[in-house]
């Protein structure tokens, strides 16, 4: 993890396009680098990126979105497909300015990705992490059990994130995006995309199996594969070390056309400095973000965010 001087930034703020409303939270160490704009998959917030989007804000300003209906922003009342994702992702592009920006999805947010990739040639790279669906078990059935199984390698950590946002969402929102995710074809529309791609997948990762990787890859105009070792489903946050280095490194045009990573080369390292109170307060400053999110307080939203941003601050860097 890197020897920061001073924790990151934590600016929220809200798009508005016509109806729908997105949250920005935009992380900033001062790199003046390339931006980067995350997208979650479906469900779940933002928070998912606690540990990727610091350690990318190293290199450039990381904006991660919570899009219509996720993590406490309302839902818009429009069809909640791939199409109309994107374009709330546009907006921001548009709305901050955003020159060239690197593009991450996960999960559902990767075709989210791939939808924005293919209505526009000026971004020149972007980042695939556990893309579904495989067209071979496109149905609701099948997507659970793959889920089931890989949430089984998952830790209580990730489970727990995941169940918060599960509620924030509700159930009949993420009923209503579920079957637009699973008729959704990326392996049709990645081979409108010009922009070099990055897909990174867990090695026990089933909702996004080597079979599909392996397709997209063969479809993709130019894309390079990778897999993390150790990894399941929720790669970019328990393993975001190695997240981060390929997404560098894929950036830079600086990484082989296919490889492995070792798990203890990406996993997240314990923290060095910690205790009870810390936990604690780490806890707290969580559960404030979901209570003020349920009750569409961004002010709250932020000040939670930035709260435990500092905290893992604390926890990571040396002290000195």
């Amino acid at each position: 993890m890197p020897d920061d001087t001073r924790p990151a930034d934590v600016d929220v703020q809200t798009f508005r396009r016509g109806p729908a409303q997105t949250r920005v939270t935009i992380v900033s160490t001062g790199a003046r680098g390339r931006p980067f704009v995350l997208i979650a998959g479906i469900g779940v917030a933002a928070s998912y990126f606690e540990f990727l989007a610091p350690l990318l804000a190293e290199h450039g300003d990381v904006y991660a979105l919570d899009l219509p209906g996720f993590a406490g922003v309302p839902a818009s009342g429009e069809e909640p497909t791939a199409a109309f994702f994107a374009d709330q992702v546009e907006g921001v592009i548009a709305h901050h300015q955003l020159e060239n920006p690197v593009l991450l999805g996960h999960s559902m947010g990767t075709q989210v990705v791939v939808e924005v990739l293919a209505r526009r040639s000026d971004l020149s790279h972007a980042v695939l992490v556990s893309p579904v669906v495989d067209e071979d078990e496109a149905s609701a059935f099948a997507q659970a059990v793959r889920f089931v199984q890989s949430t089984a390698r998952e830790s209580l950590h990730i489970a727990v994130m995941a169940v918060s946002a599960y509620l924030l969402c509700g159930f009949l929102y993420f009923a209503e995006v579920l079957p637009h995710m699973l008729r959704y074809r990326i392996s049709n529309r990645i081979a409108l995309v010009d922009a070099r791609l990055l897909l990174i997948r867990g090695e026990y990762d089933r909702p996004s199996p080597r079979r599909l990787h392996s397709r997209l890859v063969a479809r993709a105009r130019n894309a390079r594969r990778w897999e993390i070792e150790g990894a399941a489903h929720s790669i970019v946050n328990g393993h975001a070390v190695g997240v981060a280095r390929l997404v560098q490194r894929h950036v830079d045009d600086d990484l082989p056309a296919r490889g492995r990573v070792p798990a203890a080369e990406a996993k997240v390292p314990p923290a060095r400095h910690t205790d009870l109170r810390m936990i604690l307060d780490a806890i707290a400053s969580r559960f404030a973000e979901w209570l003020s999110a349920l009750r569409h307080d961004e002010d709250g939203v932020e000040r939670a965010k930035a709260r435990h941003a500092r905290l893992l601050w604390r926890a990571y860097v040396p002290r000195r």
